[in-house]
């Protein structure tokens, strides 16, 4: 498990950061959609907000559900220890019922007021890619944290399915938000198994009927089996949030301050 656990900040580098330069580069010669702003304007933006995410997770939350898996472990708590399932079935379990969770966790930042004004941030970029599937407001990131933390301990998943988990999450969100478009006949056979670009693009609809489905970032069973999955988004299909379109919306210090401000749309919620 040491050395799972040391090598665990590299990780959750080195595989998301492989793929964000493999999806970067094919979105610059084969993008899904024309963009709005210039790339290096918006990366600009959104990297150094995954910076300041990195660096806030890093010293001050520094591996908090690796460490609840790590306690639970050690005193044989939570419900995968009381029900005394075995390594590899915690394992599993582990991985499906996280991704469970944050998919749950989703559409309740969508549909609570004062979260969505949290997780609003994320969809105001009007131009979805590789850069989007890592932004989020940091008090978002703090809370999402916590809420794994308590998961993790009430359930007793291993610390190796964490950390599994987490690098898998990163990956997955570079994934599902390249501006890209997979061959068809492969990307429907894909998208049965995991949430493809095609069909996450759905959910960053300014149509809020759009952006209120295909909640999940991993595994697509979960809008299939609990009803909010979409197939057939109105065309053309609009990005962002209504009353966030102006440029300026894309600076970090407007980012950081989108939750605290009112924004002047018609049906925001």
């Amino acid at each position: 498990m040491m050395d799972w656990l040391s090598a665990e900040p590299l990780l959750r580098i080195a595989f998301p950061g492989l793929l964000f330069i493999l999806m970067g580069f094919w979105e610059c010669f084969h993008p899904a959609r024309k963009l709005t702003f210039s790339r290096r304007y918006r990366w600009s933006h959104n990297l150094l907000l995954v910076t300041l995410n990195t660096l806030l997770v890093r010293l001050l939350m520094p591996v908090l559900p690796v460490t609840a898996a790590l306690y639970a472990a050690q005193e044989q708590s939570g419900v995968f220890h009381v029900l005394g399932l075995s390594y590899i079935v915690s394992l599993i379990a582990g991985l499906v019922l996280l991704d469970l969770t944050l998919y749950l966790q989703h559409r309740i930042f969508h549909r609570v007021p004062v979260l969505w004004r949290l997780h609003r941030m994320h969809h105001a970029d009007q131009d979805v890619d590789v850069s989007t599937g890592l932004r989020f407001h940091p008090l978002e990131i703090v809370l999402s944290v916590l809420i794994k933390v308590l998961v993790v301990w009430l359930l007793g998943v291993p610390a190796e399915a964490v950390i599994a988990f987490e690098v898998l999450l990163s990956t997955m969100a570079v994934f599902n938000h390249a501006n890209v478009t997979l061959p068809q006949p492969f990307e429907r056979w894909l998208r049965w198994l995991v949430v493809t670009p095609d069909m996450h693009r759905i959910h960053h609809s300014a149509d809020l009927r759009e952006t209120h489905t295909n909640f999940g970032f991993n595994l697509s069973c979960w809008d299939r089996w609990l009803g909010s999955y979409c197939n057939d988004a109105h065309s053309p299909l609009r990005i962002g949030v209504n009353g966030l379109t102006e440029s300026g919306e894309q600076r970090i210090d407007r980012l950081l301050t989108q939750p605290f401000r009112n924004v002047s749309q018609s049906s925001d919620q």
